[in-house]
């Protein structure tokens, strides 16, 4: 007979459970190891990366706050198991033992804001294999997602060179992937969004300029800045390439006068049309005037301005996108496992032999190794317990404990550590030329852990 985990639950939000978004075969899974008795035995799961996107030189971890709340939120409620056992996905012992289902095991992984490299174990899930082979699934679907767009979003970062930018793809893709998209961005880096969302639930600062259609709407181009100016102030950014830059930039100083807060450019070469730009701003006495440029950027096209007098770029598209690389292509795998259910089994390493897909077997720890200046020179990844060098330094860190979180922290926190973590990368970890990792990954056996 199959037992529902004895645990006082607090009540299920149902319109906030995470427990469906997972795949079917979780549950098959599930159900199949709580008949053949082997649902209770201990194991040990690692996310990470085979390899990084074609060309990256590091990745960047974001979306482990999320994982928290998802962990927290994955109960099954009344709605959740009908519909369950309605359609035939579970049986009804199976039902039973997820009705009374809260993870209860422990989690560690690299803090937010870290970079990470190929097999770099960025998450580790120690539990009984039911509870964490539920989890499979909506770990990797946030990690995946908020991992890839924190390191496109560390890219563009590096290439504006400390000028700001401004998320800008909420209209570009999944509304919920954007308010996660605008979280992953300002871990890394950027600014601010333009997601309102995004600055409610997570308190990213939000920002926006104009539209064209707001320009189209009056019967004028003097009537719109007008309109905008009455409303917002001088301080606002006008849209000066509905019609004829240089007659709206003309405009826009005589009617906001020479502390015009921003003019945005978004179309045609934003080099030229920049410097151009900026000339006649000055020639006007409009010298604290900000350019700001938006229309399909990248961390190849942000580069390219370099030499441009723009002092902040808007990016969309590439950015809630991955910039060419939408997922991290992490996965989830069984590295170890006990030999029953017993507390004190012992465990053993596994893992798969495919060909093309082969994993490391054991649980791991890992370091990141400096030279003598301070700089990552490696990623040291063990098997066991390591020891400590004096130029290392430990990058798992404890998440959850006995099933309850311990790892939150603020967004700030996470900026702040990818700021100093990529600090610490050699140079050529800002290249954007296609290369190696940044930093070899080695492998060590450290001995069993006690």
């Amino acid at each position: 007979m199959v037992h529902a985990p004895v645990r006082s639950l607090p009540p299920v939000d149902l319109d906030n459970s995470t427990a469906l978004l997972t795949d079917h075969y979780e549950l098959t899974m599930v159900q199949a190891a709580l008949r053949s008795g082997t649902a209770g035995r201990r194991a040990v799961f690692e996310v990470f990366a085979r390899r990084l996107p074609e060309g990256r030189r590091y990745g960047v971890v974001a979306g482990t706050g999320r994982v928290l709340d998802a962990i927290e939120r994955f109960r099954f409620g009344d709605a959740e198991l009908e519909w369950l056992t309605g359609n035939g996905v579970v049986d009804a012992p199976t039902a039973e033992w997820l009705a009374g289902f809260r993870f209860s095991g422990d989690i560690w992984g690299y803090p937010e804001g870290e970079c990470y490299f190929p097999e770099s174990p960025i998450m580790v899930v120690e539990a009984p294999f039911a509870e964490a082979v539920l989890l499979e699934t909506v770990v990797l679907s946030i990690l995946n997602h908020d991992c890839a767009i924190a390191s496109a979003a560390s890219r563009m970062v590096n290439a504006a060179a400390g000028r700001p930018l401004i998320e800008m793809g909420a209209r570009r893709t999944h509304e919920g992937a954007a308010v996660a998209a605008a979280r992953a961005a300002y871990l890394a880096g950027f600014a601010t969004t333009s997601d309102l969302e995004a600055g409610r639930r997570y308190g990213v600062p939000t920002a926006g300029t104009a539209a064209h259609a707001f320009t189209l709407l009056h019967d004028s181009e003097r009537h719109a800045f007008r309109a905008q100016l009455a409303s917002l102030g001088e301080g606002t950014t006008l849209l000066v390439d509905t019609y004829d830059v240089e007659r709206a930039v003309r405009t826009a100083v005589e009617l906001a006068g020479p502390s015009l807060g921003a003019v945005r450019i978004d179309s045609g070469d934003l080099g030229a049309v920049a410097r151009r730009t900026r000339e006649l701003l000055d020639s006007l006495g409009a010298t604290d005037t900000r350019i700001v440029v938006t229309g399909d950027l990248d961390e190849y096209g942000i580069a390219a301005l370099a030499a441009a007098p723009v002092d902040v770029y808007g990016v969309g598209t590439k950015l809630v996108t991955g910039s060419g690389a939408p997922t991290a292509s992490l996965v989830y795998k069984l590295v170890a496992r006990a030999d029953s259910a017993e507390p004190d089994a012992p465990m053993r390493p596994v893992a798969k032999r495919s060909a093309g897909k082969p994993t490391r077997g054991g649980r791991k720890s890992a370091l990141r190794r400096l030279d003598g200046h301070g700089v990552a020179c490696a990623e040291v990844v063990s098997i066991g317990e390591p020891v400590l060098g004096p130029r290392e330094r430990p990058l798992l860190v404890p998440l959850v404990r006995d099933g309850e979180v311990v790892g939150r922290e603020p967004l700030t926190a996470a900026r702040e550590r990818h700021a100093a973590a990529v600090r610490e990368l050699p140079p050529t970890a800002l290249q954007l030329s296609a290369g190696d990792p940044a930093i070899p990954t080695e492998f060590v056996n450290a001995g069993p852990r006690p």
